[in-house]
């Protein structure tokens, strides 16, 4: 752990004495954040934290915790839960909502299949059957502000928004009412039925997150981390066994040394190969990666050329 902190810690320290009034770049992505938190606490009346115990979700409860320490945070977090999650995950949210005296939001996918308000995909999948439950959510809540962990980094898609992004009264985004944001200057103005979805580390890589995690010593599931997992392999991907439908006939399960970069449905997220059992291991295996987690392990995101930009379309994050 010491070799990649010491590096990143040279870096910073020789940034500082070169002019001691310039912040490293994880500073500066981390006073960004920050601000737009504090920015949507003063201008929004109900804003909603998404947190599914992700990473990006939990480097975004991080900051948040930051941004007003000593006072609790002054909003809610909101979970849709597609009944598919990984056990390490849910277990972990419970965990930190309750160390850290929050309330949770959870919108059950499962709730609206057994009510026949959701059908079951034939896939299995569930990331696409979130956009009901999640608007749904929204609405009963009377949310204006929803702030999620997406990254300009992770899709094409998600290089379009804008920190601030305006959201319909059916909650679909339009890239066409993309407001200009010059000088961290955001527009949260909104009509009734409207709200706005916000992006804290839009500007953040995927190496920015595991570099801050480092940097403050921020726990994770253990999922994110090599360790000895039972797969099948399905479309180039190591998918997890489970009650979602997998493995089909003909699909062997395995036992392989894996981890996973990004975390959501079982039925569509894959593990990469790993070694990589610490922070620092991980570090370098980013920094080495040139596929982004998302286009690497995450079926939903492949079923066309414009798979997240349509859902989006339809009120996804």
């Amino acid at each position: 752990m010491s070799d990649a902190r010491g590096v990143i810690t040279a870096v910073e320290t020789a940034e500082t004495l070169e002019n001691p009034y310039t912040l490293s770049h994880l500073d500066a992505l981390e006073s960004e954040a920050v601000h737009i938190f504090r920015e949507v606490a003063g201008e929004f009346e109900r804003p909603v934290l998404l947190f599914s115990g992700g990473k990006d979700s939990i480097v975004m409860l991080h900051l948040a915790l930051k941004a007003f320490r000593p006072a609790p945070v002054p909003f809610t977090l909101l979970h849709v839960d597609t009944g598919h999650n990984f056990p390490e995950v849910i277990e972990y949210r419970d965990r930190t909502v309750e160390a850290h005296g929050l309330r949770l939001v959870v919108a059950s996918v499962q709730e609206y299949i057994d009510g026949g308000r959701l059908r079951e995909r034939p896939d299995g999948t569930r990331n696409p059957l979130q956009t009901v439950p999640l608007l749904e959510a929204i609405e009963n809540g009377r949310f204006d502000a929803v702030f999620g962990g997406g990254r300009r980094d992770e899709e094409k898609a998600r290089a379009k928004e804008r920190v601030f992004s305006l959201r319909d009264e059916f909650g679909a985004w339009d890239p066409r009412r993309q407001r200009p944001e010059l000088w961290q200057l955001y527009n949260g103005r909104h009509a009734p039925g409207e709200h706005v979805r916000v992006f804290p580390l839009s500007n953040w890589t995927e190496l920015d997150v595991w570099q801050y995690i480092l940097r403050e010593r921020i726990e994770l599931p253990e999922i994110y981390f090599a360790h000895e997992r039972e797969v099948f392999s399905r479309n180039g991907m190591w998918l997890a066994p489970g009650e979602w439908g997998g493995p089909k006939e003909g699909e062997a399960v395995e036992r392989r040394m894996v981890r996973y970069r990004t975390v959501g449905d079982m039925s569509c997220t894959g593990a990469v190969e790993s070694s990589a059992a610490t922070v620092p291991e991980v570090i370098t295996e980013v920094a080495a990666s040139r596929l982004t987690e998302r286009g690497a392990t995450r079926a939903d995101d492949k079923m066309s050329e414009a798979a997240m930009e349509d859902r989006k379309r339809e009120g996804y994050f």
